[in-house]
């Protein structure tokens, strides 16, 4: 990739914007618009994550890191240079695709009764719930048409991974829920993979901003345990989509816990 192209990349995405695309709060302001927050790339205790957002950089006085969006993509992500490109071309492109996506999957799940019968079967029986966790249905065969229907080119569903390299719909008789940044696929299927995730980074804790001021907060393993509990009325629950939490959740965590 050219100077030229990596220098387009950053000012379309503003390190700012991405920070607080992750959790990054401020915590106080200094001179000349520069900001002091927590470091997400260690286990910070005081302020020591210096961000210029004119100059779109940043530097840890902490860990002693530096750079700006692409090199924050690295050390956050744990990736190597080609890879946290890509994956903010990605990022970048992703949110309106996604939006799109979810809302057509929201608009199928009352048109399957095996998909409304699964989600009964598991306990998820709430239309509040339904419509809080955005839940939908892929049926498969139809979102690659409605896609490029309302202009998304067929080779951007493929880098998002909503189309096979065939271009066949890679969600088929999922049920869906919209992430942060990507989409969880529950298969109906006994014979199919029954997880699916899109490439990239799964994100942080479930609903995360609306319980990280709680005072106690309820974390279980998968978006079903946190469908059910939500349902009975716990709304300080959250789930890390799977037995292993990432760095960040457990940075999340510990903000929670610590108060930091």
């Amino acid at each position: 990739m050219s100077r030229q192209a990596l220098d387009e990349l950053k000012q379309q995405i503003r390190l700012l914007e991405y920070l607080q695309a992750h959790d990054w709060q401020p915590a106080r302001q200094l001179s000349r618009g520069r900001l002091m927050g927590l470091c997400p790339l260690h286990a910070d205790h005081k302020p020591s994550f210096l961000v210029d957002p004119s100059k779109s950089l940043f530097y840890c006085y902490g860990c002693g890191r530096g750079g700006d969006v692409i090199r924050f993509a690295e050390l956050y992500h744990e990736l190597k240079f080609p890879q946290a490109v890509a994956l903010l071309h990605q990022w970048r492109g992703l949110p309106p695709l996604l939006h799109e996506t979810a809302g057509f999957y929201q608009m199928q799940l009352h048109r399957h009764t095996e998909a409304v019968a699964y989600l009964y079967q598991r306990g998820v029986r709430s239309p509040e719930l339904i419509e809080h966790m955005r839940i939908g249905y892929a049926p498969g065969g139809c979102l690659r048409g409605w896609l490029t229907q309302l202009g998304y080119p067929l080779q951007a569903l493929r880098q998002a991974g909503l189309v096979t390299g065939a271009g066949y719909d890679a969600y088929t008789r999922r049920i869906v829920f919209p992430l942060e940044g990507n989409l969880y696929g529950r298969s109906l299927s006994v014979t199919a993979p029954p997880h699916r995730f899109l490439p990239g980074a799964k994100g942080g804790l479930y609903a995360w901003e609306q319980v990280r001021q709680s005072p106690e907060v309820i974390l279980v393993e998968g978006l079903f345990d946190y469908a059910v509990l939500w349902q009975a009325g716990f709304r300080n629950v959250t789930c890390s989509m799977g037995n292993h939490l990432n760095g960040r959740q457990y940075r999340q965590l510990c903000d929670a816990l610590f108060g930091f």
